[in-house]
């Protein structure tokens, strides 16, 4: 209900707006003509309660057709616009209300009362006189057939509802009459269609199968696995467009012009999906490895053509796109099975160096996790100020759970075992030095210092 709720208020005010302003168009004309009486009054005698022009103070009045003003007059001697207009406007509806097609406005000229009047079949819509050509500076004749041609147009111009409501009609009345024209060729289209999608999966399936026999990589699997799928609807996506009637040769042409375009515009997509398909063939890392790639290390989860999982090892997933994987540098810690560690240990000068390096030797000996092949090595690394440090080394399981326990097992045990043999492992001896002390002063801290 949540979500049908959202629906009806994100879009309940622009529906209602649209059906408002779509009733008004539908409505207003209809109105303008119905309230109208469908009585032609002669022009020359206007109704008897028409003020005088000099009364309202209106000079000018607009002429209706369908609520729009087409052109404005002026007021008579005896008439005031907007009288004159009313009983024009009454006209134009009555013959609004009558046919939505409207004959020609045509004009007829008397030369000897110098007025001119526009009538559709004998029906006098107005009358054009010397004192309208005096307000708009025209000669009569040229300002008669000026009003006409403006009436003309506003009659065969219908309200815009009306005319994107009879354009849809024919919109929808063709798609329909070519959808059932060519049934046939989408019936055929549709059924190449769920017959490559079947073979994709098939063949999808059986090459998971394949490589899993002959390879037993996962990535490998999930290369040829979807390389063949996408062949494969590549292949029913031309068969389906044959049918349907495309033309392949256009079709080509119009990809050719616009693959250009679309190589730049999707350029990192692309680079992705490539180093994607480069990646799975070159087999850099594998699913559930453990790698560093630049600042990210972790278990790799997912390989996909465009980007690659990693989980790190406090629980956060990392998506890196396949482009920066390719041109990064990548350490895979699982590569090999076995990995080495090493261990620093200071010695006391004073103590037997052998005697030490039996006894670390001895430690790893009775550490099962330790890998006995490659054996272990100790060697003297650096003679310190205070100490002879050794560099423990020995393989341990690759991966990371394994190689941080045993490395911690292995230091836990020489320390152990080399304090139970009295093998002294001093920290570091720093000597202090005081120079340009006063005689007091150091004969005080030399004094102390012999006390010690």
């Amino acid at each position: 209900m949540k979500p049908f709720k959202l629906l009806c208020r994100k879009f309940c005010f622009p529906l209602t707006l649209f059906i408002a302003v779509t009733a008004f168009l539908l409505i207003t004309p209809i109105t303008i003509a119905q309230t109208e009486d469908l009585i032609v009054p002669n022009p020359e005698q206007p109704p008897a309660n028409l003020v005088n022009p000099t009364q309202d103070g209106l000079y000018f009045a607009d002429v209706l057709v369908r609520g729009r003003p087409i052109f404005q007059l002026g007021s008579l001697a005896s008439v005031s616009a907007s009288d004159r207009a009313k009983i024009i406007n009454r006209r134009i509806g009555s013959l609004l209300s009558q046919s939505d097609s409207i004959p020609p406005v045509t004009v007829n000229l008397n030369s000897n009362q110098n007025i001119a009047t526009l009538q559709v079949k004998n029906r006098v819509l107005m009358t054009v006189t010397q004192q309208d050509t005096q307000d708009f500076g025209l000669e009569l004749e040229a300002l008669a057939q000026r009003w006409a041609d403006q009436l003309n147009q506003a009659f065969d111009k219908r309200p815009l509802a009306i005319d994107v409501g009879q354009r849809l009609y024919e919109t929808i009345r063709q798609f329909f009459r070519d959808t059932i024209s060519n049934l046939p060729a989408i019936i055929g289209a549709l059924i190449v269609i769920l017959f490559t999608w079947g073979i994709a999966s098939g063949v999808r399936y059986a090459a998971f199968k394949w490589a899993q026999k002959t390879e037993g990589d996962s990535n490998t699997e999930v290369l040829i696995g979807r390389l063949s799928y996408g062949g494969v609807w590549v292949l029913g996506t031309v068969v389906a467009l044959g049918v349907l009637g495309l033309d392949f040769a256009a079709l080509l042409g119009a990809f050719g012009l616009t693959s250009v375009a679309i190589g730049f515009s999707l350029k990192d997509v692309l680079s992705n999906y490539i180093s994607g398909v480069i990646l799975l063939a070159a087999r850099p890392f594998r699913i559930n490895d453990q790698v560093v790639i630049k600042e990210f290390e972790g278990t790799i989860t997912q390989i996909k053509l465009r980007g690659t999982t990693l989980k790190t090892y406090d629980g956060r997933l990392v998506y890196i796109p396949n482009q920066e994987v390719f041109q990064a540098s990548i350490i895979n810690n699982t590569a090999s099975p076995r990995r080495r560690s090493s261990v620093i240990v200071g010695i006391d000068y004073s103590e037997d160096l052998s005697t030490a390096q039996k006894i670390i030797l001895n430690v790893l000996n009775n550490l099962s996790e330790v890998e006995t092949n490659p054996a272990p090595d100790i060697l003297v690394k650096e003679l310190a100020p205070s100490t002879v440090n050794l560099e423990v080394r020995f393989w341990v399981d690759s991966r990371r759970a394994g190689y941080l326990a045993t490395t911690s097992n292995v230091t836990l045990g020489i320390k152990e075992a080399l304090e139970q043999a009295n093998i002294d492992m001093p920290t570091d001896i720093y000597t202090l030095v005081f120079r340009n002390l006063p005689n007091q002063v150091n004969g005080n801290v030399t004094a102390q210092l012999n006390q010690e």
